[in-house]
């Protein structure tokens, strides 16, 4: 049996644990949130909080009750290092230009269980108005009018960088196919624990286009 403490994070009493169960593009079936309620009751979690990337972090779990909660959670107890975020797109949303949902999922078949020098996020927007948090991530897409607008080295932490643009207009493949030949290249060429944000300000955005062959932002 793998280690139950793989992908647990140390809460600050430094006794337990909080763990975050898979919740792609943050949208969960009721069977999923049945399965959540469950276990949150069966284990007595004391805190279920809904975060910024649009996860449940399930706080305050015992160690010894680590295994038994992810067994109990199955799948959906998965660890996932990177993530996709998006906002409803024109699924549900009177703005959204784009398919952030559709884009969104196949970016997240895309990165889930890949290791890269370090934690990737990416944010998909359906229009300008940066629902997604597209230009704090590691990868961000904009819908436009014209298309996907595809940026890179965002980073929301401790020193915030707005995210550069590698290409605009870009269709729903062109978009898909960019941003894996970035993230191949980025895991070939970034040093260990760099995020994306240093690669890009170490290589420059320049370079990194060339490389890519992506087409002109202007």
């Amino acid at each position: 049996m793998s280690d139950p403490k793989a992908g647990a994070i140390l809460q600050r009493d430094k006794t337990t644990y909080a763990i975050k169960p898979r919740t792609p593009l943050g949208v969960i079936d009721p069977d999923t949130l049945e399965r959540i309620a469950r276990v949150v009751r069966e284990y007595d979690i004391p805190a279920v909080k809904i975060t910024s990337a649009q996860r449940l972090m399930l706080l305050g779990i015992r160690e010894e009750d680590l295994g038994p909660i992810k067994e109990a959670l199955g799948p959906v107890g998965e660890l996932c290092k990177n993530y996709v975020q998006a906002c409803p797109g024109t699924d549900w949303c009177s703005f959204g230009m784009t398919d952030a949902m559709g884009m969104g999922a196949r970016l997240d078949s895309m990165i889930f269980g890949r290791n890269f020098p370090a934690k990737v996020k990416i944010g998909v927007s359906g229009c300008n108005f940066n629902c997604g948090e597209s230009r704090y991530r590691d990868v961000g897409l904009i819908g436009t009018p014209r298309g996907w607008t595809v940026l890179v080295g965002g980073n929301g932490g401790k020193r915030p960088r707005l995210a550069d643009v590698l290409a605009k207009g870009l269709s729903d493949d062109e978009a898909e196919k960019l941003v894996g030949a970035f993230l191949d290249l980025y895991a070939a060429e970034a040093s260990v624990r760099h995020r994306t944000s240093l690669y890009v300000q170490k290589c420059g955005i320049e370079a990194i286009r060339e490389k890519l062959g992506a087409p002109a932002t202007e």
